[in-house]
């Protein structure tokens, strides 16, 4: 009975490509992410308000129960956790999820919230290898991502096959990232 080897090609192919199908998504996500880090914050939504409130601009007159009024003018009460004055001039109120700096001679301010940004931020902790287990799971996906390479390559048969039009294709995209490294390396 002969071997045979594309029955193989095609089964290894399909079943890695169905289980390792969220691995490649997440990766991907998160490599869109990565590349765009000079634009965006891919894990935190940061929001920023303008406020002004009517505090004491005398630092010796606030207490928490002023800077607890003000927040309750401002509706963050729930959010309160500390304060302090880096400045004789400048009163910071830390909060869950964000910060609030108010100048007091103007009493103007600004509120800071920080929430974590949906899927990139769970993608992104992914993509940075969190624990041993997981390097492991990663390595094991970067392995197959390799066999599903090789293994698609020899898919198809004739014209649209590795002879012809897949050559030229998997030709073009040995050479672009060769091209990158040779004029921006």
């Amino acid at each position: 009975m002969k071997f045979k080897w594309r029955k193989w090609n095609r089964a290894t192919h399909r079943d890695l490509g169905y289980i390792f199908f969220a691995m490649t998504v997440i990766y991907a996500l998160s490599g869109i992410a990565i590349n765009h880090l000079n634009d965006w914050n891919p894990n935190y939504v940061i929001s920023v308000r303008d406020v002004q409130t009517s505090i004491s601009s005398n630092p010796e007159l606030i207490d928490k129960e002023a800077v607890m009024e003000m927040l309750i003018q401002l509706g963050e009460d729930d959010n309160y956790k500390k304060y302090y004055f880096p400045g004789k001039k400048q009163l910071k109120v830390f909060l869950d999820g964000g910060n609030i700096i108010i100048d007091l001679e103007s009493g103007r301010g600004v509120i800071e919230k920080i929430k974590r940004r949906p899927i990139f931020h769970a993608v992104n902790f992914l993509h940075y290898n969190p624990g041993k287990w997981w390097a492991l799971f990663s390595d094991i996906f970067a392995g197959a991502l390799i066999i599903l390479a090789i293994t698609g390559l020899f898919i198809l048969r004739g014209k649209n096959g590795i002879t012809r039009r897949g050559a030229i294709l998997t030709s073009l995209g040995i050479i672009l990232p060769i091209l990158y490294l040779i004029f921006f390396y």
